[in-house]
């Protein structure tokens, strides 16, 4: 059995991450999902290169948040490619929104004053900035402003640096996976009360919700953290260490027992019995005295063997990987994070269930590649169909 939400209509009004990532988490795990696009297209078809065609129609980022979709092009400047959302609304369960606050409401297909009224079963997903009240109600947000404004870049660097963006887009990334949650959690919930409602996702509060252990630590003491790089705020030893040649190990002696084993392995028992040394605490209020006997004995090591043998030993450690030592691992391939469909390759479904497998990957579709299907499975005729695209619905090209 393949697909845990099978049967679960979904349209997909969003684009660039947040809300594409989020779709097509629910169409990995067998939902019908329908991206609506503009007749200009989700503008990270453009943001290559990479590219995967020729014509250079689709990135290697857009490939990436929207395969297993059907595709359907509208202009919704228009009140016939209005009209053809609001049938395409009238047959879904949930649809996934991440437009300027007020974009819906102004073409009147508010959520409040219209459709939960209309379709009182609709569970709506709506991704914004700030949200759409409030100080910063209605402001359009963007990872690294977020990153910025959340706190989190100031977390992120070494001690006497510049506060750095993560690498990646994490806010956005966060605020995916809560909505795909706080959507199965709304569904959840209308299985008991016949009720669809609003699941409403910031950025903003994503970002406010990862800043563990930092937040914690904060909201306990009033000490505003300080960056640490890649060490741990409140364990030692617990970060990267330069080995032979030019490798990188990360080692996370987490407990006093895994610093005994760590000494035992790097030849130096006598560091775990150094009083300096002998407690979490006391290696971290004496991290710089710890890292100058450390230090020297890890570049006399190779990363790959030590970590081995640190693992044997119930250290957790590994050589600091670039990405495509992390996709090619023997283990990625193993766990199918890696997946194929013809010249589609993409990273696996990383929420595997043990009965409901998830659906095979198919390739992101061409912009409107769907439209006369979907419009004929709406009970649209193929005349009707014409008139539309007269009208401009579908934009310049019709379908």
């Amino acid at each position: 059995m393949s697909g845990a939400v099978r049967g679960l209509r979904v349209l997909d009004l969003s684009r660039v991450l947040a809300g594409p990532l989020c779709a097509q988490m629910l169409a990995d795990h067998g939902a019908e999902v329908i991206k609506v696009e503009a007749p200009a297209g989700d503008e990270t078809r453009r943001w290559g290169p990479p590219f995967v065609d020729e014509a250079e129609t689709t990135s290697a980022y857009y490939q990436g948040l929207n395969r297993n979709k059907a595709n359907v092009v509208l202009d919704l400047r228009t009140q016939p490619g209005r009209e053809v959302l609001h049938d395409l609304i009238a047959r879904a369960d949930v649809v996934v929104e991440n437009f300027k606050a007020g974009t819906m409401e102004g073409w009147g297909l508010g959520y409040e004053s219209r459709l939960a009224r209309e379709f009182p079963g609709l569970v709506y997903c709506r991704i914004t900035g700030y949200g759409v009240d409030g100080p910063l109600g209605g402001l359009p947000g963007y990872d690294a402003v977020l990153q910025a404004y959340g706190g989190l870049m100031s977390l992120n660097g070494e001690r006497d640096g510049d506060p750095l963006r993560v690498g990646v887009p994490i806010v956005d990334l966060t605020a995916a996976h809560q909505a795909f949650a706080g959507v199965l959690l709304a569904l959840l919930e209308r299985a008991v009360s016949g009720r669809g409602q609003l699941v409403d996702v910031t950025l903003f509060d994503a970002v406010l919700s990862i800043l563990h252990p930092h937040s914690a630590t904060y909201l306990q003491s009033g000490e505003v953290p300080e960056r640490t790089g890649a060490a741990h705020p409140t364990v030692a030893p617990y970060q990267v260490f330069r080995t032979a040649g030019e490798g990188r190990l990360f080692v996370a002696a987490a407990s006093d027992a895994q610093f005994v084993a760590l000494a035992e392995v790097l030849g130096c028992p006598g560091l775990a019995g150094d009083p300096r040394f002998r407690r979490n605490r006391d290696r971290v209020s004496r991290r710089a005295e710890l890292l100058a006997e450390l230090e020297p004995i890890f570049l006399l090591h190779d990363a790959g063997d030590l970590a081995e043998e640190l693992a044997a030993r119930g250290v957790p450690a590994s050589p600091v990987h670039d990405i495509d030592g992390a996709l090619s691992a023997p283990h990625a391939r193993h766990r199918a994070m890696v997946v194929q469909d013809g010249t589609y390759c993409g990273i696996g479904v990383p929420i595997k269930l043990g009965r409901s497998a998830a659906v095979p990957p198919r390739a992101p579709a061409a912009a409107g590649a769907d439209t006369c299907r979907v419009l004929t499975e709406l009970g649209y005729s193929s005349e009707r169909i014409s008139v539309l695209g007269r009208s401009g619905a579908f934009g310049p090209h019709s379908p």
